[in-house]
């Protein structure tokens, strides 16, 4: 394949998405740092909304590990993948109004802003803060890995000069642009994601004929890939227990929660929940149903995540093939600069401005966030010089922690009155223990993913306490709930 082709709308690619974050922060209005670089004054219309949430959760796994799953396990998997088509109607329809209404009245740009004002307590406030950054580290890391395998495979060159790019790329365009030209590059990216997922589509069932064609070779090469449970090998708890972990688990991840704040007004919300919804459900069940056909035609490619990649460099034209690599390339870059940003709003929203320097000014405000930034993309680029085989475990694992962190304190912060500071810490503490210790020793119970335990551990231990110790203050939840 000729590599100058293939390279052409890759290398475009990248610089376009380098010059609209320099072009945006450019023309960005001055105000409040915070307001601006963190959560985007605000001003999110429907289709961008849309766009950087389905972003932000599409990543690498989405797009390079559940394919290579798909082509592995069959239509089961792919049956399972649906699990998470109604995520963005769910987070936006629960979460979007009241967290946009509540963080406008307390001025919140980070989800531990509202978490802060709902508990009125700096210890939980520290304890999320330091917990959340370890979930978080490992999902950049699955990102990063998932981009320099891309990169990887299009110019067949070393993995770790591969990471580099990627990495150098990511980290200079969320430095330079913020929260706004990451959720303007969402958008883009977005839309590069839906076109790539159509072209490979496209033309894996044109090379095979139909999809009757490819289920009919598919059942000759294991008849079990078109079983809804792959002929056992994803057993019923587990299909159950995913259900929590990509559908009402969801409502934990903070880089999803906190785009419930910056959209415009009601019909932007409105609008964005139904977008999303589309988005989603064409993205990932083309993909997935892409990993599934390749089966077909390529039926002894070793699992792994370069499934994808492969897939496009051996069935589309050079040009062709450069504008789908753009796709997942799209997908990873959109997820690691959502996360990229949350770690700095962490890190100085609520840490560096809260307990050491308050009265902090703009400018050096903005000198801090860009040296963070640019210092998290540098721990986690060593961080993935020697990466696993699939990614998706580590980004399940990332996914499964912050869930276990923020579900129960944020929806029983939300809509329940009678929840405390004391429940919430309890909740974080015995959560966190359940699933670390799960994890280590391997453990499952019923045969359950670890985040079922560790989530029913957690509610109960949010709602005893609550109920043993004294009731949250009247003003809070004057707040809250008038």
């Amino acid at each position: 394949m000729n590599r100058i082709e293939l390279l052409i709308p890759v290398i475009l690619y990248l610089f376009i998405t380098i010059y609209i974050a320099y072009y945006i922060s450019k023309k960005e209005k001055k105000g409040n740092f915070t307001e601006s670089y963190f959560i985007g004054n605000r001003s999110m219309g429907a289709f961008v909304l849309a766009m950087t949430v389905v972003s932000t959760y599409i990543g690498a796994s989405s797009f390079l590990g559940g394919p290579s799953t798909a082509y592995k396990l069959g239509l089961g998997w792919v049956l399972l993948a649906c699990i998470q088509i109604p995520l963005i109607f769910f987070t936006l329809g629960v979460l979007g109004k009241k967290m946009a209404i509540i963080s406008r009245k307390i001025k919140a740009v980070t989800i531990i802003d509202v978490l802060r004002k709902r508990y009125d307590n700096e210890y939980l406030i520290i304890l999320l803060s330091i917990l959340m950054l370890i979930f978080l580290f490992a999902s950049i890391i699955a990102q990063f890995i998932g981009g320099a395998r891309l990169i990887e495979s299009i110019l067949d060159i070393d993995y770790k000069i591969a990471l580099t790019i990627f990495v150098f790329t990511v980290i200079f365009y969320t430095t330079i642009g913020g929260f706004k030209a990451v959720t303007i590059t969402d958008a883009i990216q977005g839309l590069v994601m839906m076109v790539s997922t159509f072209v490979l589509f496209f033309v894996i069932v044109n090379k095979v004929g139909s999809m009757s064609e490819i289920t009919s070779t598919i059942k000759n090469v294991d008849p079990n890939l078109l079983t809804p449970n792959a002929g056992g090998a994803i057993p019923k708890p587990y299909i159950l227990s995913f259900w929590v972990l990509v559908g009402i688990g969801i409502l934990g991840l903070p880089a999803t929660t906190v785009r419930s704040m910056g959209y415009k007004d009601s019909k932007a919300l409105h609008n964005a929940m139904l977008i999303g919804t589309f988005v989603v459900g064409f993205l990932l069940i083309g993909m997935h149903l892409v990993g599934f056909m390749g089966k077909a035609i390529e039926p002894n490619i070793d699992v792994s995540d370069k499934l994808i990649p492969i897939l496009a460099l051996k069935n589309l034209h050079p040009i062709v093939a450069g504008v789908f690599i753009g796709g997942p390339l799209a997908a990873i870059m959109s997820t690691v600069d959502s996360l990229l940003i949350l770690i700095s709003s962490s890190l100085v929203k609520d840490l560096y401005i809260t307990y050491i320097e308050p009265n902090s000014n703009d400018k050096k405000l903005k000198k801090i966030s860009l040296l963070i930034t640019i210092t998290i993309g540098l721990v986690t680029y060593l961080l993935s010089i020697n990466p696993p085989s699939l990614i998706v475990r580590v980004n399940l694992f990332a996914l499964a922690g912050q869930e276990v962190l923020f579900f129960v304190p944020v929806l029983m912060g939300l809509y329940w009155r009678r929840g405390n500071d004391m429940g919430a810490i309890a909740s974080v503490v015995v959560g966190f223990i359940t699933f670390i210790i799960l994890e280590k020793f391997k453990f499952s119970i019923f045969g359950l993913l670890n985040i079922v335990p560790s989530l029913t551990f957690a509610l109960i231990a949010y709602v005893v306490v609550s109920l043993l110790t004294k009731k949250t203050k009247k003003e809070i939840l004057d707040l809250f709930f008038e």
